[in-house]
C-alpha cells in the first residue's frame, strides 16, 4: 500500500558522502538577487580600494605620511574584497562551504585579520589628524614618513599574529568541544569561539574604537575653536600677518581632511558594531542567534570595506581627478605621476 504523503527531500552539501551538512538553498530569485548585492560589494571593493591605492601611489602630489596610512587601510580592505566577500557569498547563498577545511581556517583567519587592521589603520588615522588639527605647524615634524611606516606595520603584523594564532591553534574554542562536534560536518565553516576570547576580540574593538571617538571629540573642538577664531580676526586681515594666514589656511585643510576621515571612522563603526555585538551576546546567550541574522550582521561588516572609496570619491576632489585620470589611461603617459590633482 502506497502512501499519499510525500516527503520533503533533504538536500545535502555533499550527496553520497557521510557525514554531509545539510543544504537549505534558496529559492532560485532571491538567490540571484543575493549573489548581485554580494558579488557588487566585492567588485567595488576591490576595484575602489585598487584606485585607492594607485592614486596615492602613482601620483607624486599625494606622497605623505598620512596618505600612506590611507592607502594602507585601502590596501587592507582590498584584500577583504578579494579573500574574504568573494568565499562568503557562496556559503551565504549556498549554506555550505565548497572550499575544504583548511581553507575554512585560512578564510577566518584573513576576515579576522584584516578587520583588526582596518581597525588598527583608523586608529592610527585619528591620532595623525588630532596632532595635524593641533599643531598644525609642528605636524610635519612629528609624523615623518618613517613614524607613518612604523604605524602600518603594527596596524598589519599585530591582527596578522594574532589572528594566525588564535585560529590555527584552535585555543578559541577550548571547552567548548561537544557544540564542535555537533557543528562539524562536511560542508560547513563553523568557527566556535568561547566567551574569553569573544571578550578579547571585543575589547580589541572597543578599546581602539574608544581612542577615536575621545580623539575625534577633541578634534572637533579644537576645530570649532579655530573656525569662531578666524572669523573673530576676518575684520582685522589687514593687520594680520603673513604667518598666521598660513596658519590658518593650513588649520583649514587639516579640519577638512579631518572631517572626512571622521565620517571613514563613524562609517566604520557603524558597520562593525552589530557584528561584534550580536557576537559577544550570542557567546553569553548560548548561541541562539538565527543563521539569517548573523548573516546580515557579517555582510553589514562586510560592506565597510567597499564604503571607504565611495566616502573618499563623495568628500576628496583629488580623488575624483585621480580617478578619471586612471580611468582614462592618463596614468600611462610619462609625466603622469607629477601632475596636480590640487585646484588651486
Amino acid at each position: 500500500m502506497t502512501s499519499n504523503f510525500s516527503q520533503p527531500i533533504l538536500q545535502l552539501c555533499y550527496e553520497n558522502v557521510n557525514g554531509s551538512c545539510i543544504k537549505t538553498p534558496y529559492s532560485p530569485g532571491p538567490r540571484v538577487v543575493l549573489y548581485m548585492v554580494f558579488g557588487f560589494g566585492a567588485v567595488l571593493a576591490v576595484c575602489g580600494n585598487l584606485l585607492v591605492m594607485i592614486s596615492i601611489l602613482h601620483f607624486k602630489q599625494l606622497h605623505s605620511p598620512a596618505n600612506f596610512l590611507i592607502a594602507s587601510l585601502a590596501c587592507a580592505d582590498f584584500c577583504v574584497g578579494v579573500t574574504v566577500m568573494p568565499f562568503s557569498m557562496v556559503r551565504s547563498v549556498e549554506s555550505c562551504w565548497y572550499f575544504g577545511a583548511i581553507f575554512c581556517t585560512i578564510h577566518s583567519c584573513c576576515d579576522a585579520a584584516f578587520c583588526y587592521s582596518s581597525l588598527f589603520h583608523l586608529c592610527f588615522i585619528s591620532i595623525d589628524r588630532y596632532i595635524a588639527v593641533t599643531d598644525p605647524l609642528v605636524y610635519p615634524t612629528k609624523l615623518t614618513v618613517s613614524v607613518s611606516g612604523i604605524c602600518i606595520g603594527i596596524s598589519w603584523i599585530l591582527p596578522l599574529v594574532y589572528s594566525a594564532a588564535v585560529f590555527s591553534t584552535g585555543i578559541s574554542d577550548d571547552g567548548m568541544e561537544n557544540l564542535v562536534i555537533a557543528l562539524n560536518c562536511v560542508g560547513g565553516c563553523q568557527i566556535v569561539v568561547n566567551r574569553d576570547w569573544v571578550l578579547v576580540d571585543f575589547l580589541l574593538f572597543f578599546i581602539p574604537t574608544l581612542v577615536m571617538i575621545i580623539l575625534y571629540s577633541k578634534i572637533f573642538l579644537v576645530a570649532k575653536q579655530q573656525a569662531i577664531k578666524i572669523e573673530t580676526t576676518t575684520g582685522s586681515r589687514k593687520t594680520e600677518s603673513s604667518s598666521e594666514s598660513y596658519k590658518a589656511r593650513v588649520a583649514k585643510r587639516e579640519r577638512k581632511a579631518a572631517k572626512t576621515l571622521g565620517v571613514t571612522v563613524v562609517a566604520f563603526m557603524a558597520s562593525w558594531l552589530p557584528y561584534t555585538i550580536d557576537s559577544l551576546v550570542d557567546a553569553f546567550m548560548g548561541f541562539i542567534t538565527p543563521a539569517y541574522i548573523y548573516e546580515i550582521c557579517c555582510w553589514i561588516a562586510y560592506y565597510n570595506s567597499a564604503m571607504n572609496p565611495l566616502i573618499y570619491a563623495l568628500f576628496y576632489p583629488w580623488f575624483r581627478k585621480a580617478m578619471k585620470l586612471i580611468l582614462s589611461g592618463e596614468v600611462f603617459k610619462n609625466s603622469s605621476s607629477t601632475m596636480s590633482l590640487f585646484s588651486e
